[in-house]
């Protein structure tokens, strides 16, 4: 389900923490520490944070099983990691908060 920011105070919050929300991505901590009253910032910093989860567990499992880790977890598993984080900036830049595939429907940050 795709959520577009409709009123505006919801387009304000948007415009106000639009590059935290895409640098959420990579710094998925960055909106808790600057922008923890925004609901759109804060959203895509549990988005930004489930990538990071799936990053960790791609690796993590990638290293420990030999050769089908090394030459196709780790490998397709991080391609599907950067399509994510490509996904999240351009839902963040758009200013939707619409779950990532597969991920997404999880929510560890409130």
């Amino acid at each position: 389900m795709s959520h577009h920011v409709p009123n505006p105070g919801q387009q304000e919050d948007f415009q106000q923490n639009k590059a935290i929300a895409i640098l959420a991505y990579i710094i998925f901590f960055l909106p808790l520490l600057t922008a923890r009253d925004s609901k759109f910032a804060m959203y895509h910093a549990n988005q930004g944070f489930l990538v990071f989860l799936t990053c960790l567990a791609v690796n993590i499992i990638g290293t420990i099983i030999p050769l089908i880790g090394w030459f196709i977890i780790v490998p397709f598993g991080n391609l599907f990691v950067l399509v994510l984080i490509l996904l999240g900036i351009l839902n963040a830049a758009n200013g939707q908060m619409k779950p990532l595939p597969l991920i997404g429907k999880f929510e560890i940050i409130k």
